[in-house]
């Protein structure tokens, strides 16, 4: 029996990360990960999960972000009772960060229900309940970077920091094949060389498969010293703040929110800002923010003494409800930063509905937003979007930082994977869109490494492992979603259609709104759509708006 290496995850998207090795001694997972993006990608974590959950013996995890571990619970759910294996920091953030997805899940499915409701159907079921993320915790096994573990007969492995958040990994694996040993590298998310907290990535060399993330293949940021960064930081906030308005920032709760706390309090520290208040408004942040000042001392590049660290008197950490909303009644002056970082879900949404409108108000994005989120709808340019089931006009000024990805752009991942070699038999490319995995694969063959090496996985697709290389390769017979809708889907087209639809209603006279709507008929008809009775002469029929929750 070969090793057998399956992609159910983050194949041709960055999010949904999870891998599956069969091996003569049963099965692992490494990573199981939440799908994030447009509705149909998110429809995937609703669909049954692709292997049986009760077969798999034990799990490695190389960080706690939600698209890495944030299915975690539902395997659980599920029945599966294994052990997790992560760092200390690790199971740390997932104290948090599970009980937030979970509550997340309750939430949603609490607002589906009152829709079923409406038209009579049963009630929604949420994807995971907190109970489920409970007894999720209960099997969390620690380690530390360099240290061999044996989770089960016949592997081990050893976990190397990644620099890419708190407690990030890249995990090595030993697997036996009979007599022989096959050796495999998981990079998990590589962190870029200049960052906050941390020392550059690290790993040892020569490997039989790596499997790589290649979110920023092809893609260079330009370069940048912390001190450059801060730099950059400083002119933005400045300008924000010269406008009269808010500076609005989308945050990931996890390491974007605690880098940006860390170099807004040194700004403020060496008085090259003044705003008035700085608002980190997440539970969920504040929670996290604990567990960062709890180990402080493993940091690096730290400006700030660990008692100084996120404790500047300006800082306003907030959590309950109604001191979120207060925050609606400041005009101007304050930094507001709130999750998600891709403005597709919590405090976010509501902070941007309220400043958005605003012409002396700015957004300020700093880090990668995925496609069909909200917050790559509105960095595009778009002049409506809809939040909450509402039309928000953009008035705000949009503004993007490159330079506090947490991610390796694409000089740091070739140097990675260069530093990594030789892969005698395959560096698999995952955690990216197409494009950007053509361009890392293009740019592996450029230094002499042969195309049949650099492999591309699909979801679901899987490959025979063996020391002395791939024995067979399977395609997916079967593909959970249909590849085109990945990066675009019908929701956001019909959101997108319906949008502009209102736009033209609103700019035309009631000929003009009579004669599109009758044309928009006479199509619906030629398609084979049941045929609308004409409005009335005295009145223009309404017409609502329907569209996806973005």
């Amino acid at each position: 029996m070969t090793v057998t290496l399956h992609f159910h995850g983050a194949a041709g998207t960055v999010t949904g990360s999870c891998y599956r090795v069969v091996y003569p001694g049963g099965q692992f997972l490494v990573d199981c990960g939440l799908f994030q993006g447009n509705k149909s990608v998110r429809d995937l974590n609703l669909k049954p999960t692709p292997f049986d959950p009760r077969a798999i013996g034990f799990l490695l995890l190389t960080h706690a972000h939600i698209d890495h571990a944030g299915l975690l619970p539902k395997l659980y759910r599920e029945g599966w009772r294994g052990p997790m294996w992560m760092t200390e920091p690790t199971a740390g953030l997932l104290e948090y960060l599970l009980p937030d997805s979970a509550g997340i899940q309750e939430s949603e499915a609490d607002r589906e229900t009152r829709k079923h409701a409406r038209r009579g159907d049963e009630p929604a079921r949420p994807l995971y309940t907190l109970e489920d993320a409970q007894e999720a915790l209960q099997h969390r096994q620690t380690c530390r970077y360099g240290e061999w573990i044996t989770p089960a007969p016949g592997v081990r492995a050893r976990y190397w920091n990644a620099g890419h958040i708190i407690g990030s990994a890249s995990i090595e694996v030993e697997v036996a094949d009979g007599a022989s040993i096959v050796r495999l590298l998981f990079s998990g998310d590589i962190g870029p060389d200049e960052k906050v907290f941390y020392n550059e990535p690290e790993g040892p060399s020569g490997f039989d498969y790596i499997v790589c993330e290649s979110t920023y293949g092809g893609r260079e940021r330009e370069d940048y010293t912390l001190v450059q960064r801060r730099a950059a930081l400083k002119t933005e906030i400045n300008t924000a703040l010269a406008r009269g308005g808010n500076l609005v920032i989308p945050a990931f709760a996890v390491e974007r929110s605690q880098e940006l706390l860390h170099d807004i309090g040194y700004l403020i520290k060496t008085g090259e800002i003044d705003p008035k208040l700085v608002f980190l408004d997440s539970p969920l942040a504040s929670k996290v923010t604990g567990v960062y000042r709890k180990y402080a001392a493993m940091f690096d590049d730290v400006e700030l003494g660990a008692d100084e660290l996120f404790n500047d008197p300006r800082f306003r950490i907030i959590e309950a409800v109604e001191d979120s909303k207060a925050i609606n009644a400041i005009k101007g002056g304050a930094i507001i930063m709130s999750a998600s970082g891709m403005a597709d879900a919590g405090r976010i949404k509501h902070h941007l509905r309220n400043n958005l409108i605003r012409r002396n108000a700015t957004v300020l994005f700093v880090g990668y937003q995925a496609p069909g989120t909200l917050g790559q709808i509105i960095l595009s340019g778009a002049k409506e979007v809809r939040i909450h089931g509402a039309l928000v006009p953009v008035h705000a000024a949009i503004r993007s930082m490159g330079n506090y990805s947490a991610h390796a752009d694409h000089t740091e991942l070739m140097d990675w994977i260069k530093a990594r070699l030789p892969a005698h038999g395959a560096i698999f490319l995952t955690h990216g869109e197409d494009e950007e995995r053509q361009a890392l694969r293009a740019a592996l063959m450029g230094i002499g490494i042969a195309g049949d090496q650099v492999i591309l996985p699909q979801l679901d697709d899987y490959f025979e492992l063996t020391a002395a290389g791939i024995a067979a390769a399977r395609a997916t017979t079967a593909p959970r979603i249909d590849p085109a809708q990945v990066h675009s889907d019908w929701h956001n087209a019909f959101s997108d259609f319906t949008i502009r639809l209102s736009q033209r209603l609103q700019a035309g006279s009631d000929a003009d709104k009579l004669k599109l709507m009758r044309a928009l008929q006479a199509e619906l008809t030629s398609l084979g759509a049941p045929p609308s009775p004409p409005p009335r002469p005295s009145a223009i029929t309404p017409v609502e708006s329907q569209s996806v929750d973005e």
